[in-house]
């Protein structure tokens, strides 16, 4: 098993590098081209969400949410991941996984949250996808920034090594698929990072022995339906091969936005030539995104974005608050014969950014967070009656 500490070194390097690249550039403003309607969100029809120690609050405004201690984006309390499910009769019930927190359900202007102490306090939680419309994550305990992977009763307790859970949305509790130990017998392992083509998993395994890091790749796949597999019963239900980094990377390779798919490069046809942007595409009730890079000559910074495909829309959300969707949703005609329409959402402060959204029935709900470089300060969504935004204003 080839192993490899150069390659995640020369991410982290790269990772700062390209930070302080984008420091010096001016930040770019999104103009919407006159042939796309654009419509703005009003007070009356969107309301702000935030996450304290405990629960979700309301804010009558973004600029009075309460202060908090900055954390690391692996510690801090945020939506680290958000989609949809694929199908049309659950009439686009989405989900969101909260760091440190829990996971939210989103069933049109109504949410619940179903918070898990035990299991996400100490845990980095993010990466949800779907199995037959069942939310799966993974959790994991980065040693960079958690103190806790070094205490001794975690290190020997290969049963706390979390990797890969599934989501009841019946009874809001979470169900381990698979620990770290039934993918490898080295102990003190944490999945850092995967990549799932809907068949196989290319897993990148992290090691801590004796102070000592190691990086091992291996890949794996179900030989059941992967909601059967437990971590008791996966040493017969699951098959391992060994990989190596070269795979791995690739695997993981972002592509040109020219390889997007039809429906978002239609989106947002006409800034293709004008704007650098890096957008991470979904599909809803998928098994994981792709992310694809506008590269063009510019002196403006990369806007990232997010996308979600669904059965009867798309939408893109700019980390600005820019907004483009075509189709119609559940139970509503298509908008403009199937044409774009923008959306301008509320400004957010400066250091804030929009970062990822579902849409459930009509109302959208956006992530938000306060940033400064990997730190994250206050954070929660943003949520928007998009009957009212959109089906009393756009055609």
């Amino acid at each position: 098993m080839k192993r490899s500490i150069y390659f995640f070194y020369c991410l982290f390097v790269l990772s700062f590098s390209v930070f302080f690249a984008a420091c010096s550039k001016t930040q770019p403003v999104m103009e919407i081209p006159v042939s796309i309607p654009e419509v703005t969100v009003n007070q009356s029809n969107h309301n702000w969400f935030y996450f304290s120690r405990n629960e979700i609050c309301e804010a009558d405004k973004i600029q009075n949410v309460p202060q908090v201690k900055e954390f690391p984006w692996t510690e801090a309390r945020r939506i680290s991941s958000a989609n949809n499910t694929v199908n049309p009769e659950s009439e686009g019930k989405a989900f969101a996984i909260v760091n440190r927190m829990g996971i939210i359900c989103f069933e049109d202007d109504k949410f619940t949250f179903a918070k898990d102490n035990n299991l996400f306090n100490d845990r980095t939680a993010g990466n949800i996808a779907f199995l037959n419309d069942t939310p799966v994550y993974t959790v994991y305990k980065s040693s960079f920034f958690n103190d806790t992977i070094t205490e001794d009763n975690y290190k020997k307790d290969n049963s706390q090594h979390l990797f890969l859970l599934q989501f009841d949305d019946n009874a809001k509790i979470s169900y381990p698929v698979l620990n770290c130990n039934n993918l490898t017998d080295e102990s003190n392992t944490e999945v850092i990072d995967f990549n799932w083509n809907g068949m196989d998993w290319l897993c990148c395994l992290k090691t801590i022995n004796n102070n000592k890091i190691e990086f091992s790749y291996i890949k794996w796949a179900p030989t059941v339906s992967l909601l059967e597999v437990s971590p008791s019963t996966a040493k017969n239900k699951i098959r391992i091969s060994e990989s190596d980094v070269d795979t791995f990377r690739t695997a993981k390779t972002q592509y040109d936005f020219s390889k997007a798919p039809d429906r978002i490069k239609k989106l947002l046809d006409g800034f293709t030539e004008k704007l650098p942007f890096s957008i991470e595409v979904k599909n809803a009730g998928g098994t994981g995104a792709k992310i694809y890079e506008n590269s063009v000559s510019s002196d403006e910074k990369t806007l990232n974005a997010k996308a979600i495909i669904s059965h009867s829309w798309s939408c893109a959300i700019f980390e600005d608050g820019t907004l483009f969707i075509e189709g119609a949703l559940p139970g509503k005609h298509i908008l403009r014969q199937g044409k774009t329409v923008a959306i301008r959402l509320p400004k957010l402060p400066p250091d804030f950014v929009y970062s990822d959204f579902v849409i459930s029935g009509t109302t959208l709900y956006a992530a938000w967070e306060e940033k400064d470089f990997y730190n994250i300060g206050r954070s929660g969504f943003l949520k928007v009656n998009l009957e009212d935004t959109l089906y009393s204003k756009v055609l």
